[in-house]
């Protein structure tokens, strides 16, 4: 090394800000110091802390790298001497004002070399990359030569120029990654390109070294990229970052010497598996960078392993590993390094998990004693489960591959193609699944994600945005697929084989693959291991409040009991009728002129709705069943464009021009606020009749070979005691001929769908009618903010952005002003009708905040669709559980 390069690099910058002090002794001179002795020196900065077993560290204030270091400690393991900067401490040092380096670099011995790692409050929010070899210079690599070897050393400074050069001076990184020679003759190509691009030597004094890292590494978590990023992964605005500066144990030297990693479980299944690597004479993660040179950790046929090697230090870090798991009750993954035959462990971090082997883990831990079994279950977010229930494309399937991406996030998800969140909010809203096609995703597309059932983007990779919140979401997701053409603009996404898509064409997503496919293939069920079932178990246990199912169909019922759904809260009978042999006598009897003509249309429906219901009872033997009478306005059965009204005229033997001319008769301005629910089985009670007769008739059928059936009929859109009173003693009467017909008694419950604000106000007097009331929040949110189901995606973003509102309100119940409508309705029921059951039966009841909500206000029990009745089942756990002071433990 050229002399000249001695204390080179100590004064200029090229960014605007003050150079680090240039007139601080590298290192103090002393031998291994006391741990008092280090603190006394630093106590004059209460951010910035030696890590020992007393000293006052929380992850709130210093991160969670630094809290587990801590515990390392406390566990006696040894632990290089490691200091903490707090998060108070980074963002000073972010804005210029500098910690004293003196009493940071007294802490360690006077020829270490540090490292610094970045330490937040979650891992999972990210940080810069680490720095390694800080201190190394001309000096040291002469001193380490003679140590360990010229080749060692050189590639040691060799590696600190580079990532000093890159991440923190900001030089070309091409300049770098291009200089293919190694040891000496590589570091002096490097420390050349330094002085070119920076124009000036490479720093030699450390704590110029030292200074310039920790600015960079704090200044890159306050930039706008770091901040946006961190935030998509549920970061708040204002997270800390802290950093831990620690002396190096090196993993290159003489005698055995590397580095490792290695966890206890499979990081995808949760099983238990020794997994990691380790690598000779090597630092940091270079085991798994470079694992065609790494060793196998225990004896392996496939090839050498550490536990040949040096069986002693494989035998110590078992021990360490299985310590750590018992004693910090986390799954670890173990930073080590060997040197000499002694084993260093540099950082021990929560294993990375998919949520299928997070699961497992929680279970695990509970049953091998580590954590209680209430403990386990508030490890698992109720919303990562979502991944775990999404169904498959199945294996056998036809499969029209339209293009590739990355697999982000798995499970199969098929819907039409939309080119925004709004129109996906839209789509949702419509109850039409869509899948999310961006050139790539933002922050502003999460409310879109949520209403998608699948993102696809051209950009990305697996922590893009589009990946991390689809995974979090549980949602298929695949993102980079580059060959296919987006023309967001144009709404069109062309085929990597020039195939033209457009919006409104289905498609699928593969997740699991990355295939993105033309149409809807066969897909499966997702298959959910004795782990899930387990889980779910204890989560039943704790919880208090009843979780049903929101089914329509035979498939969504078995979907249900498969989830261990506590009965269907929300049957909508009108999606029955839109089959193509229903749908003719469905419209014979709407252009019938007489009560006489529409019973006799309607009589041919009568089998296949007790078909219909025949079928649910006995899927669900022993289970409540709640039947929503016809609800929808009766034009949504007509047809609208000439040539399905000239089919219907065919089919009616009546001339189009009649047919056109009643149809349009049918109009309404605003027909969700028309002649529908309860209205039309008022002024057209033929139809509920027909619904009341199949359904006691199914209950008489199912009950011959089951559990007697007890079914509930619920009244949609109510607004005043007199149509209860109008519509029940028509269903009784149907009930009556019933039994005298079948010579056979059965029960029923009656009850009343609350989804308009008067039913909610003037529920005092509807309860003493009936024996349940369901909120349908789906339309009391529409009727209480006067906003169309249909429309408002369109401009919900925005108004969220703004402030408006604090989220869609169709997406979590608005407590302020739908729930204080609940709240009231509740609160009048119960006292006029002290034992009448309460519940809601919107998609709300799947949504963790809304189910605290119902809670809170003395709901019975809370539907949502059959996929998120687990979702709702572990959040209502949680909701109990926290009541109780059982909390979801930090993360390590």
């Amino acid at each position: 090394m050229s002399a000249e390069r001695a204390g080179g690099g100590q004064g200029r910058r090229r960014d605007g800000f003050p150079s680090c002090h240039t007139g601080v002794t590298a290192y103090a001179a002393r031998g291994p110091a006391k741990d008092a002795a280090v603190q006394k020196a630093l106590s004059h900065d209460r951010d910035i802390t030696l890590i020992t077993p007393s000293a006052p560290m929380k992850a709130p204030t210093h991160g969670g790298r630094a809290k587990c270091l801590q515990r390392l400690v406390r566990l006696e393991l040894p632990v290089p001497r490691t200091v903490a900067l707090s998060f108070d401490a980074v963002h000073r040092i972010a804005s210029g004002d500098l910690p004293d380096m003196n009493g940071l670099l007294s802490s360690f011995d006077e020829d270490a070399l540090l490292c610094v790692r970045p330490s937040s409050e979650d891992p999972d929010w990210g940080g810069p990359s680490a720095i390694l070899n800080i201190g190394m210079n001309d000096a040291r690599y002469v001193a380490l030569s003679d140590e360990i070897g010229h080749e060692a050393a050189a590639a040691l400074y060799l590696r600190f120029v580079q990532a000093y050069a890159i991440h923190v001076a900001r030089l070309d990184p091409d300049q770098f990654d291009e200089i293919d020679e190694t040891g000496q003759a590589g570091l002096s190509a490097a420390l050349g390109a330094y002085e070119e691009e920076a124009e000036e030597p490479f720093p030699q004094d450390p704590a110029v070294q030292l200074c310039e890292v920790l600015r960079s590494m704090a200044r890159a978590w306050e930039g706008t990229t770091a901040r946006l990023l961190r935030q998509a992964k549920g970061a708040p605005v204002d997270a800390g970052l802290g950093l831990v500066v620690q002396e190096m144990a090196l993993g290159i030297g003489r005698g055995e010497c590397g580095s490792g990693v290695l966890h206890l479980v499979n990081t995808e299944t949760g099983q238990p598996q020794l997994t990691g690597r380790y690598l000779s004479q090597s630092q940091g993660r270079d085991a798994l960078r470079q694992r065609h040179r790494s060793l196998y950790l225990e004896r392996d046929p496939r090839g050498p392993s550490l536990q040949d090697k040096a069986p002693e230090a494989f035998e110590q870090l078992i021990e360490y590993a299985h310590l750590m798991r018992r004693r910090l009750r986390e799954e670890m993954q173990i930073e080590f390094t060997i040197r000499g035959g002694a084993v260093h462990i540099l950082d021990g971090v929560r294993v990375e998990r998919s949520s299928r082997a997070a699961l497992r883990i929680a279970v695990r831990m509970a049953e091998d004693g580590i954590i209680s079994e209430q403990e386990a279950v508030m490890r698992i977010e109720p919303r990562a489960i979502s991944e775990l229930l999404h169904r498959q494309v199945a294996p056998n399937a036809q499969r029209v591959v339209i293009g590739r991406g990355i697999a982000a996030s798995p499970g199969a998800a098929t819907g039409r193609i939309v080119f925004s969140s709004a129109e996906a909010q839209a789509s949702a809203a419509r109850g039409e699944a869509c899948i999310l096609v961006r050139r790539e995703t933002s922050p502003e597309d999460i409310r879109g994600m949520h209403a998608a059932v699948g993102v696809l983007t051209e950009r990305g990779g697996m922590t893009s945005h589009a990946a991390v919140i689809g995974r979090g979401l549980g949602l298929p997701c695949v993102v980079g697929a580059a060959r296919m053409n987006f023309e967001i603009h144009k709404k069109t996404l062309v085929g990597e084989r020039g195939r033209v898509f457009r919006e409104g064409d289905v498609i699928t997503l593969d997740g699991t693959s990355g295939a993105v496919l033309e149409g809807s293939p066969e897909t499966v069920e997702a298959a959910l291991d004795d782990a899930f079932q387990t889980l779910m178990g204890w989560a039943d246990a704790a919880r208090d409040i009843d979780i049903r199912a929101n089914a329509d169909t035979p498939a969504d019922a078995n979907t249900a009991r498969r989830f261990s759904a506590q009965g269907i809260g929300l049957c909508r009978t009108e999606h029955m009728f839109f089959d193509a042999e229903r749908i003719t006598p469905m419209r014979e009897m709407i252009f019938a002129d007489t009560p006489e003509d529409r019973q006799a249309a309607l009589a041919v429906l009568l089998p296949m709705q007790r078909a219909d219901f025949t079928e649910l009872f006995r899927i669900m033997e022993g289970l409540p069943v709640c039947i929503r009478l016809f609800d929808p306005p009766l034009h949504e059965f007509l047809p609208q464009d000439r040539a399905g009204l000239r089919d219907l005229a065919e089919a009616l033997d009546l001339p189009v021009s009649d047919v056109t001319r009643r149809v349009e008769s049918l109009a309404e301005y605003n027909p969700m606020l028309g002649l529908r629910g309860v209205r039309l089985g008022i002024t057209v009670p033929e139809i509920y009749d027909m619904q009341a007769r199949a359904i006691f008739e199914a209950t008489l059928d199912a009950s011959r070979e089951g559990a007697p059936v007890v079914p509930e009929i619920m009244l949609p859109l109510v607004s005043a005691r007199r149509e209860v009173e109008l519509v029940r003693t028509r269903i009784d009467a149907v009930a009556a001929a019933v039994r005298a017909e079948r010579g056979r008694s059965f029960t029923y419950r009656l009850g009343v769908m609350a989804e308009t604000p008067r039913a909610c106000l003037r529920a005092d007097e509807i309860a003493p009618h009936c024996q349940f009331l369901s909120f349908g929040t789906n339309d009391l949110t529409q009727m209480t903010y006067g906003l169309s189901r249909d429309d408002a995606g369109r401009f919900m973003s925005d108004y969220v952005q703004q402030g408006v509102f604090s989220e869609d309100p169709f997406h979590v119940l608005d407590v302020d002003g739908v729930g204080e409508l609940v709240a009231t309705g509740a609160h009048r029921a119960r006292a006029t009708t002290p034992g009448i059951t309460l519940s809601i039966c919107g998609e709300h009841g799947g949504n963790p905040e809304s189910i605290a909500f119902c809670r809170d206000v003395g709901m019975d029990y809370v539907s949502c669709s059959p996929f998120r009745v687990p979702v709702a089942r572990l959040a209502a756990a949680h909701i109990a559980l926290r009541e109780t002071g059982v909390q979801r433990p930090a993360r390590l």
